[in-house]
């Protein structure tokens, strides 16, 4: 019998953002595993004592960036761990996204602004401000060149704070045709979501956003597709991914563009695929006896 752990946030008070869950848990403890929800940070945890730790719902990570990278590789040297602590060591840092364009992912243009580093913004168009470590749009912001000065302050609290910015041409084609966000399970397409821009006009930076808003189901292209799995092949390590989603939008031309790789907690989105609940467990349990 498989001992399988899925590595979660403590929410505290709240209760867990993290809907599908409970029923991962159901599925693979219905298929005959011992499988439970842990915090990853339980100083309690016997992380060795799993045959498979899948990090499932870290959502806390980007603001303890370097404890949680110390605990990946603590798990990795202790069990089985996917994503693998090489993958995720490397997708946690966005400048990833520079090593892909070299091997000729189409994505969208990205400029890095480092702490100490004069505040280079665009002139002539919409750009977007964001750190190379976040999630859920956390420190990320739209503004117009009339902005300047306002994310002049951004960039200087995010590098009082230690963060590396990313400077991104706001991409009018979210606006049309949204993104969508391709996920892949066991080393082939689960299935596909669509959602609406997450970064409203004046918004400010460290307001809350909703991550996922106008979530829909959605049928990839061909093109879309192509994308994906190119960016997927080109990750250092990627032969052993677990699951992966890969967040696309339509660049000026119309074509895909990766807007980001995301190989460390992605929301699986379950509960609008629920016929997707069967690959995964089946995958996790493949995982898990390997």
């Amino acid at each position: 019998m498989h001992r399988i752990a899925l590595a979660t946030y403590d929410p505290g008070a709240e209760p867990s953002m993290d809907g599908d869950l409970p029923e991962l848990v159901r599925a693979l403890t219905d298929a005959g595993a011992r499988a439970e929800a842990r915090y990853w940070d339980d100083p309690d945890a016997d992380w060795g004592g799993y045959d498979l730790v899948v990090i499932r719902s870290t959502w806390d990570y980007s603001w303890r960036a370097a404890e949680f990278g110390a605990w990946v590789e603590r798990v990795g040297r202790a069990t089985r761990i996917a994503n693998p602590a090489g993958v995720v060591r490397w997708n946690t840092d966005k400048r990833y996204l520079g090593e892909l364009a070299a091997a000729g992912v189409p994505t969208v243009p990205t400029r890095y602004i480092a702490p100490g580093e004069p505040a280079d913004l665009p002139d002539g168009h919409e750009y977007v401000i964001k750190p190379t470590s976040g999630a859920g749009a956390r420190f990320a912001a739209r503004y117009t060149p009339a902005e300047h000065d306002t994310a002049v302050r951004q960039l200087a609290r995010m590098h009082a704070e230690g963060f590396t910015a990313m400077v991104q041409p706001y991409v009018r084609g979210i606006d049309v045709s949204g993104e969508r966000a391709l996920q892949f399970f066991g080393g082939r397409l689960l299935h596909a979501s669509r959602k609406g821009a997450v970064l409203a006009p004046g918004t400010p930076y460290d307001a809350d956003k909703v991550a996922h808003p106008d979530l829909e189901r959605w049928q990839p292209t061909d093109a879309e597709l192509a994308v994906a799995e190119k960016a997927l092949a080109a990750v250092p390590g990627g032969e052993e991914l677990l699951y992966g989603r890969v967040d696309l939008v339509d660049g000026e031309d119309g074509e895909p563009r990766l807007m980001e790789l995301e190989l460390v907690e992605p929301n699986l989105f379950l509960r609008l695929h629920p016929g997707s609940l069967e690959r995964v467990t089946e995958a996790v349990l493949t995982a898990a006896g390997e």
